[in-house]
């Protein structure tokens, strides 16, 4: 047991050390955090969505931005669109599970909003369809994926692409980044004096 927990964290920190050294990544984080940034400062929104694990961290990310990140400040306006059941499984039954987003994106979504999109393989077929109705009203697109970025590659303004093929460590990575920009545009937004 002990080498298995000892081989995972050092697992999770090497994939970390590829991030920490790649600033070309690095350079995109600080975009995305700015882009975020004025998204907010122009009474715009930030929509998430993700399957399974990937639809933890969308929630998790925003309520880090609704709610408060390192200190009390006015809530920013982040949803993550599979929170309502009810809607979820309705469309999931009506129409199909890839229409899940796309068709709340086509109720909430707006021009100058930002759609954060998670798919370790970037192949999920409901995500896929959710960029393209984000596309198509006007949104800015950030893919959170693994090391290909599979068809998202090509969908998405600007890509989180994690270096590896492991999803728990993709994962485990889209929140450290995703924390990192939360706190960028907490600290920007609401300066302490």
């Amino acid at each position: 047991m002990k080498s298995i927990i000892s081989q995972r964290i050092s697992s999770s920190i090497g994939v970390k050390q590829l991030i920490l050294d790649n600033q070309q990544l690095i350079a995109v984080i600080e975009e995305i955090s700015k882009l975020c940034i004025s998204t907010f400062n122009n009474n715009n929104k930030i929509l998430l969505c993700g399957n399974g694990g990937s639809a933890s961290d969308a929630q998790h990310l925003a309520a880090e931005l609704t709610g408060r990140y390192y200190f009390d400040r006015a809530p920013l306006d982040a949803e993550a669109l599979h929170v309502n059941t009810s809607y979820l499984t309705a469309v999931a039954n009506d129409y199909s599970f890839e229409e899940i987003y796309s068709r709340l994106i086509k109720a909430k979504g707006r021009s100058g909003d930002v759609l954060f999109a998670f798919s370790t393989s970037g192949n999920s077929a409901n995500i896929i369809k959710a960029i393209s109705t984000a596309r198509a009203l006007n949104m800015k697109i950030v893919g959170f994926t693994g090391k290909t970025g599979g068809k998202m590659v090509d969908l998405c303004d600007f890509m989180i692409n994690i270096p590896s093929e492991d999803t728990p460590r993709i994962q485990e990575c889209h929140i450290l980044v995703g924390h990192i920009i939360c706190e960028i545009i907490e600290s920007n937004i609401f300066p302490k004096v």
